[in-house]
């Protein structure tokens, strides 16, 4: 028996990597000869730069960063085996596990940092990029990745507007005279696991700015400064990109790639599948076990285990996930390729206690995932 292990990262927990090991070792319980493969995988969040990496064989780099709320970071990026592409998460220099929970505000986050490393690419002579946006902790509509890129973002007096989403609603006057013009030849891949608008109920205050620390009126306060922003954008860009599907990912950051650059976007799991050759595993699997931390309506959107399960389905592979918790919506999944899923609290347990066990509990849930397969075998399956 061939089993392909392909976990996303259980955020705030454990890594993808360390998902697939626990997974193998839970499933090895039940089946000790089988032939386990581990594929971590990514949609665009953490993750996804030591995925693609480990996947083509290239190299990972760091560099000094602005990090979400201001303060320096170091963060990582990569060069894919091929030496001319570039791979960056902006959960890496402006993610929302790097704003500790008391001091999370997206309407004074940036995306500098990602600014940051996009020019680090640069810098080294790239000509590509794969740039994933999962996993923010902004809501500034991707001002500060073009302000590190070289773009003034000015209020009435003719002085820079402060960092953050919610200053954007002083703005009245984009100076992109100073933009990178490198730019200009970087082909840039944006992997992304949502197709949001920028602005509206559907926006990415409405939707997104509540987990990182928005209340209602930061909410309204948010929308309409994006909505202001991207009248100022698409006048200095001549771009209308607000309600282009995935303008609202990352707090916006979709909408500043589409602005101030030729990026183009596309759902992160497929990216980071066609980096593995995940098809080519897939065809030769006879199951596979895929995870996250959180099974909801979201995942069904195109986040990595669903990605996973089409891509299994195309060779009709029965595919479990096992998930750290299940929300509203997760039974969604059912109908996009996955066959069954299992959540891994085996007792009453607070998040933060699922979240230190993470390790055990992915490792038990798999194991139980897997008696369940060799009871249906039992029951007249071909194996």
């Amino acid at each position: 028996m061939r089993i392909i292990v392909a976990p996303d990262s259980f955020k705030g927990s454990i890594s993808a990597s360390d998902a697939a090991s626990a997974m193998e070792a839970g499933i090895r319980r039940v089946f000790p000869r089988a032939d386990v493969v581990r594929a971590p995988v990514a949609d665009g969040g953490e993750g996804t730069v030591r995925t693609i990496v480990a996947a083509t064989k290239g190299q990972l780099r760091k560099a000094a960063v602005t990090g979400p709320l201001g303060r320096p970071l170091v963060a990582e990026w990569g060069i894919l085996g091929d030496g001319a592409t570039g791979v960056v998460e902006m959960a890496a220099a402006s993610g929302l596990p790097l704003v500790p929970g008391r001091e999370r505000n997206p309407c004074v986050t940036t995306t500098k940092g990602t600014g940051e490393l996009v020019r680090a690419a640069l810098e080294a002579g790239l000509k590509r990029l794969v740039l994933g946006i999962g996993g923010s902790a902004t809501n500034d509509g991707g001002a500060g990745f073009a302000r590190a890129l070289g773009a003034r973002f000015l209020d009435a007096s003719g002085d820079e507007v402060p960092e953050g989403g919610i200053f954007l609603a002083r703005l009245q006057r984009l100076d992109l005279s100073g933009m990178d013009d490198r730019l200009n030849n970087l082909e840039i891949l944006v992997a992304s696991d949502v197709d949001n608008p920028l602005c509206g109920p559907c926006g990415a205050s409405a939707v997104f700015g509540p987990q990182k620390g928005a209340d209602p009126e930061m909410v309204r306060r948010l929308d309409a400064a994006l909505a202001h922003y991207a009248e100022i954008a698409e006048a200095a860009t001549g771009r209308d990109v607000a309600d282009m599907p995935g303008a609202g990912a990352a707090g916006g950051l979709g909408a500043g790639l589409l602005f101030f650059t030729n990026a183009r976007l596309r759902p992160g799991v497929e990216i980071v599948l066609e980096a593995m050759n995940f098809d080519e595993l897939a065809r030769s699997a006879d199951i596979v076990f895929t995870g996250e931390g959180n099974t909801d309506f979201q995942t069904a959107c195109g986040k990595a285990p669903v990605g996973v399960a089409l891509a299994a389905k195309r060779h009709g592979k029965p595919v479990v996930c096992v998930s750290g918790g299940l929300g509203k919506g997760w039974r969604d999944v059912l109908e996009k390729g996955i066959d069954g899923v299992m959540p891994c609290p085996d007792a009453p347990m607070s998040l933060q206690e699922c979240m230190e066990r993470g390790a055990t509990l992915v490792s038990d849930a798999a194991e139980r995932a897997a008696r369940l397969v060799a009871a249906g075998m039992g029951l007249g399956g071909k194996y």
